[in-house]
């Protein structure tokens, strides 16, 4: 009697750890799923940039600072090894691009040229899209995580070596309040 309670006891410990680590697989699958869509996005954006500032570079010859400002923080993007830097170079390239809109203001017939206005809601769709990838993400985070520190779960997660990941995080400029003005 005694030795089947001791075998039920370690089949119930195996399922546990099974399924423990399983759920731990999946979350950290779902993490990196997650990344890729960012991932898509960012890229998707850094596509628009080249046309973005060709439809502008015409009008703003003497803004070279800006469209090299745009153009250096796309490379950064495009070179991003993992969440961290994609987040400090989306950062860069996310400011670089305030400064771009901000000199086209100045100049009513870009404002109005046809290229640069579909360029402009393409961009501004992907950032809907950036954003949307990046919550889905910081979710799944959060659930690895908290998985990953939560007891008896974290036990299992240190035996097979499981790690946190990092939030993809706004700076202190996206925190800023936007004013629009009409």
């Amino acid at each position: 009697m005694i030795t089947y309670f001791v075998i039920g006891i370690i089949v119930l410990v195996v399922l546990w750890l099974l399924g423990t680590y399983n759920s731990l697989v999946s979350l950290r699958n779902r993490v990196k799923e997650a990344w890729s869509q960012i991932d898509v996005q960012l890229k998707r954006r850094s596509s628009l940039i080249p046309n973005l500032v060709e439809a502008v570079k015409g009008y703003v010859k003497h803004e070279k600072g800006v469209l090299e400002e745009v153009t250096k923080a796309r490379t950064s993007l495009m070179n991003a090894k993992n969440p961290g830097q994609a987040a400090e170079a989306d950062n860069m390239l996310t400011g670089a691009l305030k400064s771009l809109f901000a000199v086209a203001e100045n100049y009513p017939n870009l404002k109005a040229s046809e290229n640069f206005i579909k360029l402009q809601d393409e961009l501004s769709d992907t950032e809907t899209k950036v954003a949307a990838s990046r919550q889905f993400y910081n979710t799944n985070v959060l659930d690895l995580n908290n998985s990953l520190e939560q007891f008896p779960s974290s036990l299992v997660g240190q035996w097979f070596n499981f790690s946190k990941e990092v939030f993809f995080k706004a700076t202190d400029e996206e925190k800023k309040e936007v004013e629009v003005k009409f």
